[in-house]
């Protein structure tokens, strides 16, 4: 029989059903037909709940236990939400499949008895991206640290800890809690985060035979928007503690890219808007990114 494949994967509801969808597209590809298991493996991101993410090792604090167990082959395969991936990948591990992206748009749950004309309202977010762009189009919103997974975030709202959160659509949509949403932004008022709403599966450089089968699953317009989005992210030396959103779209034979990143003390907001050739995702990236450090000079400085 052949050797099983192994899948690793956050614990989360969310990320156990990003792990059940690429189980299926897997063994759907595969021509062997191998027992495939999912494996749940405990993140630092999970063992400090009660703690900010920039305090406990930034983006990546999701992705690296599982990342380790791939490298030590402990696991074949490992599923991210790409947003939570750092730019630098390690040297021995690629992404081997972009699944085709899912609604990548913010949204803003509140309480029933809530709406974003109360005078003040405490709105948990756990990203400084989202708290500096909500502040910009609400003046009465203050934001407060919020963990946990997104059900548990809902629940603190209807406990009255907040008077609403700020969450993204792809999980709502997986988790079937559309009838919680508030409202809806579209990207080009909340630019999402770098690579939101994308599943990204992850494998061994040397492992070609599972490399081929990703590549089967692979959605190409969701690689060439996430390769162009993460340059960005890259050019710039983003790190946990910078307000930067990107968000890439193919238009015919070509892709569009629009970022906005905040300065450092969160006063300052600076926008690009580039259009390139499809067949060149990263140096759009990197060229908007140039553009970024440019406009943000003196008041953003690049982290690594």
């Amino acid at each position: 029989m052949n050797k099983k494949i192994i899948i690793g994967a956050r614990g989360s509801k969310l990320s156990l059903s990003y792990a059940e969808i690429v189980k299926k597209l897997f063994f759907s590809a595969s021509d062997q037909k191998k027992e495939i298991e999912i494996q749940i493996i405990k993140t630092s991101g999970d063992n400090f709940q009660d703690k900010k993410v920039s305090d406990i090792g930034g983006k990546n604090i999701f992705c690296k236990e599982i990342e380790n167990q791939l490298s030590q082959k402990k696991i074949d395969i490992a599923v991210h939400s790409l947003k939570d991936m750092d730019s630098f990948e390690e040297n021995n591990l690629v992404i081997g499949a972009y699944l085709k992206r899912n609604d990548p748009r913010d949204v803003i749950v509140l309480k029933k008895d809530k709406s974003l004309n109360n005078d003040t309202l405490t709105i948990g977010s756990g990203s400084k991206r989202r708290e500096l762009q909500f502040k910009s189009f609400f003046k009465n919103i203050n934001c407060k640290n919020v963990r946990g997974n997104i059900d548990s975030r809902i629940s603190k709202v209807k406990k009255g800890e907040y008077d609403g959160v700020i969450l993204a659509l792809a999980g709502i949509q997986t988790l079937r809690l559309e009838n919680e949403i508030t409202k809806i932004f579209s990207e080009e008022k909340i630019i999402p985060s770098a690579g939101q709403g994308v599943i990204a599966v992850q494998c061994r450089k040397d492992d070609f035979e599972n490399l081929d089968i990703l590549e089967k699953i692979n959605d190409e317009n969701t690689k060439i928007c996430s390769l162009a989005e993460r340059s960005l992210l890259k050019t710039i030396g983003g790190d946990c503690h910078t307000a930067v959103g990107a968000y890439a779209k193919i238009d015919k034979n070509n892709i569009i890219i629009i970022s906005q990143l905040f300065s450092d003390d969160g006063l300052k907001s600076f926008s690009v808007k580039k259009e390139g050739d499809k067949k060149l995702p990263v140096e759009l990236g990197i060229s908007a990114g140039k553009d970024l450090l440019i406009q943000s000079k003196g008041n953003y400085k690049k982290k690594r």
